[in-house]
């Protein structure tokens, strides 16, 4: 006969509290940190904007029903919506993640730890604008204890770190993609916990809220993957910051939690989704994944391409005038980016195109570049981008692999060669590093900076994108701006 179950309420599973306590109490001191925050919040806005330039987009946005308006809601930069704050992060969200072009954070699993922003600056922004205006906010039917100061870009750039360091160490060593679940699984547990820090929270409402965003589990990656790859990819993010904003506001009335929501026996995460494996912090949560992140600054494709197409550029000036004339490509890469973006046969949409390594090689070789315009069908229906791809092919470096995994280095090699059918042939470029890691931060936040006024010049105006930047000259400036003024420069 087998024993009863014991009902007595256990402790908090120590990696939850853990993570409570690093929302609530840890002090940022990292310079670089806060300063590479200041870039990200300018990077992650400038990714948004140009999303708003796709229909396939923007037809997403807005309040759930038409029409509706929240008297001191969240606002959704580039647009007029003002919105509830779980509807706000989901739409501010989306168009952060919609051209896959914000920031990366390559572990034993990856993500994008700036799709965090959709639910932090929704959420500020709510509560900065009823604080000015003097209006009391509530969870439900529960009011929200007032903060005894105003909220400002400083406490956004503090929860954006801790955002992405929640997001990055759990990524260090659990490998959730292994298993078949989405990485936007951590968004919704680092959303959730800084955004009940921002609203409030005490520590057990803290704890509360984060073990209900185990309990959610999360989405599978099946729209990732050949053969149903799809433009969920593109909102996933969005959706998790929205239940992470929602899952707060729940836990802010005072409801319960779930204290081994990790650890219990059949019934929690661990056992449930993550094959009975021990989730594990590689180490204490502190500035480390801000300071290491990597920025997307030349092109909108999977992280793992990147160095690729950096390669095929600079072939470009060999090859544009002898595409004709190619015999085969080889691309020499690492295994995560073999089992992610190795792909061959038709690709059906954009999210289908800018998750294959071939295709974005070949965008390189022929063009030059890469932009979110190649992935539109227009440019896809080029016949010399298929014919390129059917010459390509594409083996493992183990030492690739190796550094991709070396906390020291984390690089994301590949290389490119390509031989004529006459037996001639141009040198096998490598790129080891991209422009965004942080090895080459000084030479890339220029290039940030280029595309970030790019992206608000093209959807405001030169004079409107130049005023817009000039707000990210001092970081100290910046810090002290109210967020409700912040973000009122950007609504439009």
């Amino acid at each position: 006969m087998s024993s009863p179950i014991s009902n007595v309420r256990p402790a908090p599973d120590p990696l939850i509290a853990d993570l409570a306590d690093y929302a609530l109490t840890a002090p940022i001191t990292s310079d670089e940190a806060l300063d590479t925050a200041r870039w990200c919040l300018v990077d992650t806005l400038a990714c948004g904007i140009m999303a708003l330039a796709y229909p396939a987009c923007t037809k997403l946005l807005g309040p759930v029903v038409p029409g509706t308006a929240i008297r001191h809601g969240s606002r959704v930069p580039g647009t007029s919506y003002e919105l509830d704050p779980v509807q706000g992060a989901f739409n501010i969200g989306t168009i952060v993640r919609w051209l896959d072009f914000n920031d990366t954070w390559l572990a034993a699993e990856w993500g994008h730890p700036s799709d965090n922003l959709g639910a932090i600056l929704a959420t500020a922004d709510w509560l900065s604008r009823n604080q000015a205006a003097g209006t009391p906010v509530s969870a439900f039917n529960s009011p929200l204890t007032p903060r005894p100061s105003s909220l400002t870009i400083s406490d956004v750039l503090v929860a954006m770190v801790k955002a992405h360091e929640i997001q990055g160490v759990l990524a260090l060593e659990n490998s959730f993609n292994r298993v078949g679940l989405d990485h936007v699984l951590l968004v919704r547990v680092a959303s959730t916990a800084v955004t009940t820090v921002m609203l409030g929270g005490t520590r057990d409402q803290v704890i509360n809220a984060i073990s209900h965003a185990w309990i959610d589990g999360s989405a599978l990656r099946t729209y990732r993957h050949a053969p149903n790859t799809g433009s969920r990819k593109s909102w996933a993010a969005g959706d998790a910051t929205s239940r992470a904003v929602r899952l707060a506001l729940i836990a802010m009335t005072g409801e319960m939690g779930y204290p081994s929501a990790l650890t219990a026996k059949t019934w929690g995460f661990q056992d449930v989704s993550f094959k009975g494996n021990s989730l594990k912090l590689a180490r204490p949560p502190g500035s480390y994944v801000m300071e290491q992140i990597l920025f997307k600054l030349s092109f909108p494709a999977e992280f793992h391409a990147q160095t690729a197409v950096e390669c095929a550029v600079q072939l470009h000036p060999l090859v544009q005038s002898r595409l004709d004339q190619i015999e085969r490509i080889e691309l020499t890469t690492h295994e995560s980016a073999i089992r992610i973006i190795d792909k061959t046969g038709p690709l059906h949409n954009p999210a289908d195109r800018d998750h294959c390594l071939q295709y974005m090689t070949a965008i390189g070789l022929i063009f030059g570049g890469l932009t979110a315009d190649h992935y539109e069908d227009k440019i896809a229906a080029d016949p010399r981008i298929d014919a390129l791809r059917a010459k390509m092919s594409v083996t493992e470096d183990k030492q690739y692999s190796k550094d991709y995994l070396d906390a020291d280095k984390r690089s994301i090699a590949n290389a490119v060669q390509v031989f004529f059918k006459d037996g001639s042939k141009t040198g096998k470029v490598a790129v080891e590093y991209p422009i965004g890691h942080r090895r080459r931060r000084q030479e890339g936040i220029p290039i940030l900076q280029q595309k970030a006024l790019g992206a608000f010049a093209a959807h405001y105006g030169s004079a409107k994108a130049t005023q817009l930047m000039s707000l990210f000259t001092e970081r100290k400036q910046l810090e002290a701006m109210p967020v409700h003024d912040f973000v009122s420069a950007f609504v439009k």
